[in-house]
């Protein structure tokens, strides 16, 4: 084989690797995602970018309070946060959260309450028990969020992965929580 060949043939199968290591890390391992909406304002803004972690609930659930990225009906993917696990009883009433009739502390709101100047951030709603193999998710903007109150519980098989950092804009980068 000639030494131009030889070259070639060379350059041809690293191409070839670098795409199927591509393929496989994009499609298995992470995934980049951007943030569509003001729904998990003041957390994430609109067009953010993050890594969606698809690994990270191969070999564990999700936690309370996680940022998920999850199919939902109508064909797309929504990112929120969640709530509620499998069996949890969940009620919120006057702005608090209550998880298995104890009040819950929720940090992650305290900006937005700040914004809201003391109007409510979120609409009470009765107990809600959830199932077995599923998730009560919510969004941050609690105002301007479609979520669990509106598209019930998540399937716990629809959720693609999990999403925490945030790679765009550069001035942005962080680990969001």
């Amino acid at each position: 084989m000639s030494k131009g060949k030889k070259e070639s043939w060379e350059w041809l199968k690293a191409v070839v690797i670098a795409l199927v290591l591509a393929f496989v890390i994009r499609h298995f391992l992470f995934a980049p995602v951007i943030v569509d909406g003001e729904s998990m304002m003041p957390t994430l803004e609109h067009n953010d970018r993050m890594i969606v972690n698809k690994i990270s609930y191969t070999f564990g659930e999700p936690d309370r309070f996680d940022i998920i990225v999850f199919h939902a009906p109508a064909g797309k993917d929504y990112i929120k946060r969640v709530i509620g696990l499998p069996g949890d009883i969940i009620e919120y009433r006057d702005d608090i959260l209550y998880v298995n009739g104890e009040a819950i502390l929720e940090p992650y709101l305290d900006e937005l309450k700040q914004a809201y100047n003391g109007d409510r951030l979120t609409r009470d709603f009765q107990e809600v028990i959830v199932p077995e193999g599923e998730l009560f998710v919510l969004g941050d903007n609690r105002g301007r969020s479609k979520d669990s109150r509106d598209i019930g519980t998540v399937d716990i098989d629809e959720v693609i992965g999990k999403a925490n950092v945030v790679f765009w804009p550069i001035s942005n980068i962080r680990i969001a929580n």
